[in-house]
């Protein structure tokens, strides 16, 4: 299987597939497809549906089967980039709700940080998804994609909610902010993110709880009459 992303920040993953090849995706992702493929719609039973429930990913996986070689084309519902990541070659932890497709052999578990309140004060959010297997899992991102590789005990802090994914061999925990003047008036909360290498961290420059408070900033309120 062949596959292309293009078109950012409005991106689109095109996957040329020969017959015999398929894929599973989130609901709702495809956007176009040649005739030689159909669609068949799965949940993975009540263990699989509940999994996917409480990480926010939609209860049901559409999987594309190609009965011939065709193309199938699955894009973004907001701008930002689509990252292909080889899970035979690490294990990838990611923020929830960052599936877009994977192919068959690509499994996805929840993953829970060792110290519970790392994800909830610290933005990327008290549950993660680990996908391990074999293949590849191509995962949505907000915004541009920056990415870092860090040594063994080096770290790197981070805002909140700006860690896209990173490598197995990662550890993440969280710092707080010093100082009551930072905290009140510095603009980044209470936490920043700490991620301790080694291993390969993918940063996204803007996720979408901070462009959905952009865009509300600019939109008309409805003001109360009394």
């Amino acid at each position: 299987m062949r596959y292309e992303i293009t078109g950012q920040p409005f991106t689109v993953l095109t996957l040329h597939m020969e017959r015999g090849e398929s894929v599973k995706c989130q609901s709702g992702a495809m956007a176009w497809m040649s005739p030689s493929i159909h669609m068949e719609t799965k949940t993975g039973g009540l263990g699989g549906m509940f999994k996917k429930m409480i990480v926010g990913e939609s209860l049901a996986l559409n999987h594309y089967s190609a009965d011939q070689a065709g193309e199938l084309a699955l894009a973004k519902h907001s701008p930002g980039d689509i990252l292909a990541f080889n899970i035979a070659e690490t294990p990838i932890i990611a923020q929830k709700t960052s599936f877009l497709a994977s192919t068959e052999n690509v499994e996805m578990e929840i993953y829970l940080q060792k110290k519970g309140m790392v994800g909830f004060f610290g933005g990327e959010g008290f549950l993660m998804q680990k996908y391990y297997g074999s293949g590849y899992a191509w995962l949505e991102i907000d915004g541009s994609c920056i990415e870092r590789t860090l040594a063994a005990g080096e770290q790197l802090i981070v805002d909140t909610g700006y860690v896209a994914a990173m490598e197995a061999t990662c550890t993440m925990d969280i710092q707080q902010v010093k100082g009551l003047t930072n905290v009140v008036l510095g603009g980044e909360g209470l936490f920043n993110t700490v991620v301790t290498g080694p291993g390969k961290v993918w940063l996204q420059t803007m996720p979408v709880s901070n462009l959905a408070m952009s865009l509300y900033a600019h939109m008309p309120h409805p003001t109360s009459s009394n």
